[in-house]
């Protein structure tokens, strides 16, 4: 009996450290190229290692040859958020509300930009407004693919938070105090699914900073993004310039994930927010 009990007082311990082992094995195994590329960045030759020194002038060289795609993916990436508010809050409250079969559908047909290959929508965009030479060679021709990409992650990040409160009975509860239907979107609805607003902002901004195949297909050779100059640097460049070239997209990015992830986890109790002094008069 006394050995049946140790055995069973092992097997949750057993079966830990099993879990924590392919856990630590997942990690290693996801975060050592990371590492070995921040390595080959600050390195002044890879190919013989650590032992010919750490240097900074390979960030040096990759601010000075490609900081114009870093400012031109922050303001895609800014721009498209901006948009992706205006189009996407209103399009997840129409859903929220209306869940027909009219409605489902149009859900379901946001998802095919993520659902048809990024080349493709490029090819697509190229087709229809490429006659447009002005356009085609300015940044919004890649800003409207980037929407079409991240507006879907907007919609559902929105709806999601919509329909786990009661829409509803906060809107009749604003009305009932005499706001007007602005005064009920932005003093309650926006409001109560702010968290949802945040966590498809930061969304829309990592995905449109590493967004590849759409914007290959639709950059030209001054209008070149992140992971475009990326690309670049790998393929023209030598491999320490292209591997600083990672550090400074791993140096945007990472902090918008974690930033992501917490904000995410932060989800408000639905409340009625007080509106306008103007419902309060009518009473």
């Amino acid at each position: 009996m006394s050995t049946l009990a140790q055995r069973l007082r092992f097997g949750p311990r057993l079966r830990f450290g099993l879990q924590l082992f392919v856990t630590l094995a997942a990690c290693v195994f996801l975060v050592a190229p990371v590492l070995m590329s921040i390595l080959a960045g600050v390195t002044r030759n890879y190919f013989i290692g650590i032992r010919s020194g750490l240097t900074l002038q390979w960030l040096a060289q990759v601010w000075e040859l490609y900081r114009q795609t870093i400012y031109l993916s922050l303001q895609v990436a800014l721009t498209c958020v901006a948009v992706t508010l205006v189009i996407g809050v209103p399009a997840a409250y129409v859903l929220a509300k209306s869940r027909s079969r009219l409605t489902r559908l149009v859900e379901e047909l946001l998802v095919l930009p993520i659902a048809v290959p990024g080349l493709a929508t490029g090819l697509a965009l190229i087709l229809t407004y490429g006659g447009l030479r002005e356009f085609r060679a300015s940044w919004l021709f890649i800003l409207v693919g980037h929407v079409l990409f991240t507006l879907p992650f907007m919609v559902r990040s929105v709806l999601a938070v919509m329909t786990t409160i009661d829409l509803n009975t906060l809107e009749e509860g604003a009305a009932s105090l005499g706001a007007s239907f602005r005064q009920r979107l932005f003093g309650v609805i926006v409001p109560n699914v702010r968290s949802g607003i945040l966590a498809g902002a930061l969304m829309v901004v990592t995905l449109s900073i590493g967004e590849f195949n759409i914007t290959w297909m639709l950059h030209t050779p001054l209008t070149q993004t992140i992971p475009v100059g990326l690309a670049d640097t790998y393929a023209s460049m030598r491999l320490e310039i292209g591997s600083a070239y990672t550090i400074v997209f791993f140096v945007m990015i990472i902090p918008l994930l974690i930033a992501m992830q917490m904000i995410s986890g932060r989800r408000r109790p639905a409340r009625i927010v007080e509106t306008a002094d103007a419902g309060a008069a009518r009473e």
